[in-house]
């Protein structure tokens, strides 16, 4: 069996992985194509920067209410299903997004939008570990985080070209909303059929190699379990956690403030 694992790993890799790419993949553009979207949407909604400020800043608001929970149904529930739902809500809720017409309905829709994808990403890194050993998981994390740049990289020239569509009344904004919303709703159909939940119940992995990566698995939760186990409450005292958390902060904020607001600021400079 240990001889066989670096191919089980292998096997493992190239069945989990480019779904889970794909999906985060379209997470991405859906939560950044508002970026895209402003340049004609704040024209013809009057719409300032302020609101679209806040519009994006409320996503994250209805993001933060589920995601602990989230992480917390793909362990004790099923991925595969969890996945789906998230994909077929935040999908349609996306496509939604090009009917507003004030900014408390942009608000709402933005904060319905967190709420939906919330437990996504979270949810991906606890469906790693029913999967990947722990010397595996870092390396699954990377390629997984590739998805953004291919993701933004994909989703400017189709969002270039979207917003220069106006067909059945109405304009490429409201398309892009649309387009790019639905493959959401459509992988999150496919997700109900190819994803599989754990080890045990791979289909495609002969029995032996469901007993042996299911035994490493175990024997590595079994060894963290040894250890000790430590209460929310524990960790937020650690100084550790918070400069970790400070850490993701300040990546994020620089992050996301460059993916929604380089298609502006490109515009106004050009």
């Amino acid at each position: 069996n240990t001889a066989r694992a670096p191919m089980l790993r292998r096997k493992v890799a190239w069945r989990i992985m480019p779904l889970v790419i794909l999906l985060y993949l379209v997470a991405y553009l859906d939560r950044a194509n508002v970026g895209f979207a402003k340049l004609r949407m704040a024209r013809d909604l009057h719409f300032s920067d302020e609101v679209f400020g806040l519009g994006i800043g409320i996503f994250f608001l209805g993001y933060l209410t589920l995601e602990i929970p989230g992480a917390l149904l793909v362990e004790r529930w099923s991925a595969r299903k969890w996945f789906a739902r998230i994909l077929i809500t935040w999908g349609l809720i996306s496509a939604c997004t090009a009917f507003v017409r004030t900014p408390m309905q942009f608000y709402v829709v933005r904060l319905l939008l967190g709420v939906a994808e919330a437990g996504f990403f979270p949810g991906i890194i606890v469906y790693f570990t029913h999967w990947f050993p722990m010397r595996e998981r870092a390396l699954a994390m990377s390629g997984l985080v590739v998805a953004i740049p291919f993701s933004l990289a994909i989703g400017a020239p189709l969002s270039a070209l979207l917003l220069d569509v106006h067909w059945r009344g109405l304009s490429g904004w409201q398309w892009l909303f649309i387009f790019e919303g639905l493959p959401a709703v459509v992988m999150g159909v496919i997700t109900l059929f190819a994803m599989t939940d754990r080890p045990r119940h791979a289909k495609w992995l002969s029995q032996d190699e469901r007993d042996y990566l299911e035994g490493v698995l175990a024997r590595e939760a079994e060894a963290k379990e040894a250890v000790r186990k430590v209460k929310v409450i524990e960790a937020l005292r650690l100084p550790n956690v918070w400069l970790l958390a400070l850490g993701i902060v300040a990546t994020n904020t620089g992050g996301y403030s460059l993916t929604f607001w380089l298609p502006t600021m490109l515009k106004r400079l050009s």
